[in-house]
């Protein structure tokens, strides 16, 4: 039975921000572990008081508002939720979230970001206001997207959410010719890093940065190796070495080559069925873009791009990143030096800069472009 909400409750603007922030930083819990559902954070609030908060499960159910209103039982009746994201109207595995809000009473909703998914886009605000509830939107919806980056990204453009990560030395270098793996930056930014990994569906680099620095490209925190992402290389001649790390883990790791425009040649036979057999996953598309399609229909909305120089270029090039993070170092490569394919000085001025952040003697300076 549908209970009747009471009264719309009164509330002040501080009261709704520091809520509607609260729903945000809930929602960051479960970044990269909800599947391609987006990971919302809720709030209940009644008479001022948090009553219940929730983020969607790992595995994208159930959602943040199901599990909120579960908690909340009865009290829920009158309240106001906040939700990073409009509530789903829907019929999937559980009944739309928007209907179970009115089930329970509640009284207002407060949303910060729309849902651009056409199952969804403004059918669950209607069936809130059908039902009497009163209906807010766009709360600090700056941030809310800034969280649900990668989902949105999937919906809007197709694509997963692009970050380009480079560490580039005080001398504008990302790493010194015929020396493999470069310390640039020291172990805090490498920490930063590692949790960065945790929070991504993939990771990928070029095939020279795989010959070069023959990395491993997983998550090395304590308790966290589970989160490791997929790894992609991008290798368009399947040069990568049967004896790379990556290679030689693939059975443990997810691990893929994309193939892009291939010469074709027949050489290549061979060593594509040894790295098949070695549980490496080849992908072939005609371009960058097209390969990103692949990745979104594979449930992937969050892509961090680590290496190199000429993957880079590539990247930015095709006006596929939507985030750089810029790490600077004091170290000073010198001559033989590989330059970097972006400073700070050449920030296209698409991108705006978010802000600056300190980890030891290193700064990461990051930028974002509008969804």
């Amino acid at each position: 039975m549908t209970l009747t909400p009471e009264r719309k409750p009164v509330t002040t603007r501080a009261d709704d921000e520091r809520f509607m922030a609260r729903a945000i930083e809930i929602s960051r819990r479960h970044l990269g572990l909800t599947d391609t559902n987006p990971s919302v954070g809720c709030v209940l609030v009644k008479d001022g008081e948090i009553i219940a908060e929730a983020v969607t499960a790992i595995g994208g159910r159930p959602h943040a508002e199901r599990q909120a209103l579960d908690i909340a039982g009865e009290a829920a009746r009158g309240a106001t939720a906040y939700v990073t994201l409009e509530p789903c109207s829907h019929f999937g595995r559980t009944p739309p979230c928007a209907n179970a809000l009115v089930d329970f009473g509640v009284a207002r909703v407060v949303v910060a970001a729309d849902d651009p998914d056409e199952r969804v886009s403004g059918r669950g605000y209607q069936i809130l206001r059908d039902a009497g509830i009163a209906v807010e939107t766009g709360l600090l919806r700056a941030d809310s997207e800034r969280a649900l980056a990668g989902y949105l990204t999937r919906q809007l453009k197709n694509r997963p959410h692009v970050i380009l990560k480079i560490a580039v030395s005080s001398d504008g270098m990302i790493g010194r010719r015929g020396e493999g793996q470069v310390a640039i930056t020291g172990p805090e930014s490498r920490q930063a890093v590692h949790e960065l990994r945790a929070h991504c569906d993939a990771i990928l680099v070029g095939i020279g940065t795989a010959m070069t620095d023959d990395p491993e490209l997983t998550v090395r925190i304590a308790g966290l190796e589970y989160r490791s992402p997929v790894r992609i290389v991008m290798d368009r001649r399947l040069a990568l070495p049967v004896g790379s790390k990556l290679v030689q883990t693939a059975r443990d790791v997810a691990t893929l080559v994309g193939v892009i425009d291939s010469a074709g040649e027949e050489s290549t036979t061979q060593k594509r069925k040894q790295l098949e057999a070695a549980g490496v996953e080849i992908i072939e598309t005609s371009d960058i873009r097209n390969f990103l399609s692949i990745l979104v229909e594979r449930g992937m909305s969050e892509l961090l791009v680590e290496g190199g120089a000429r993957i880079a270029k590539s990247f930015l090039d095709a006006g596929l990143v939507d985030r750089i993070l810029l790490f600077e170092s004091p170290v000073i490569i010198g001559e033989g030096g590989l330059e970097s394919p972006i400073t700070r000085a050449d920030i296209p001025e698409e991108f705006t800069f978010f802000g600056e952040t300190a980890y030891g003697p290193d700064r990461c300076f990051e930028f974002e472009r509008p969804l």
